[in-house]
């Protein structure tokens, strides 16, 4: 019975949640500052030009600016990493004692007893390689950044930001009265929260629901006092 049930186990484990993330950070921004401008914009002008063309230069400028930002973020990870990388690899030559204790401090978090821990450092130590990942791992908390990182966020936050700014700007492309596309503007961005904060649950392991109807209410308070804010400047 031990080993059917065994075998039946198995773990899921979300592979990809830094794809997410950026995907969250592009999209949450897209759906909010878009729609912020284009309903600021709606009760100063006669039509829906002003909205659409300002619109589609924000999303562009955003889109941008987010990407970039995402890949920054991502080399300076990434020179982070090389940069305590190249120093652990110094100092297990350097000061091999020091770093032995650091190991011993680790491994004792762990609720190794004396013994075991003494054993554990020696075969930590003998090989230079698992000696400095296991540093980086267990002393800074540092896993080995994906060489493609900073590329794929970029590409990754800037598109999901242009698919959800597309959403609350859409209305006005084919609604000419600037009030009544800002109230589809408005449904057409609360769902586009809803069934974005439930895909989200579902991949991140969430409850889908709660993500769906939380996601909803923090995108539609932002989304909301980005309005106000838009409307107070107008």
């Amino acid at each position: 019975m031990e080993n059917t049930a065994y075998k039946q186990h198995k773990e899921q484990h979300f592979a990809a949640p830094d794809f997410i993330r950026d995907i969250v950070i592009g999209m949450s921004d897209g759906l909010t500052v878009p729609f912020a401008l284009a309903a600021g914009l709606s009760g100063s002008v006669l039509g829906t030009n002003v909205v659409v063309i300002a619109g589609l230069a924000e999303i562009a400028a955003g889109s941008i600016a987010m990407g970039l930002g995402g890949y920054l973020a991502a080399r300076t990870d990434q020179e982070h990493y090389a940069n305590e990388l190249e120093r652990e690899r110094r100092e297990i030559i350097e000061v091999p004692d020091k770093e032995k204790e650091e190991v011993a401090d680790a491994l004792k978090k762990w609720g190794l007893r004396d013994s075991e821990v003494q054993s554990a450092v020696e075969a930590i130590s003998k090989d230079p390689d698992k000696w400095v990942d296991f540093m980086m791992k267990h002393e800074l908390g540092l896993e080995v950044p994906e060489p493609k990182r900073a590329r794929n966020s970029s590409l990754t936050i800037g598109l999901s930001y242009i698919i959800g700014g597309l959403v609350p700007l859409s209305p006005y492309l084919f609604i000419h009265t600037a009030y009544s596309a800002l109230f589809v503007s408005v449904i057409a961005t609360l769902i586009a929260l809803y069934i974005f904060g439930y895909i989200k649950g579902r991949f991140t392991g969430s409850k889908p629901f709660k993500s769906a109807w939380q996601t909803t209410l923090v995108g539609g308070v932002a989304a909301g006092i980005a309005f106000l804010v838009a409307k107070l400047i107008s």
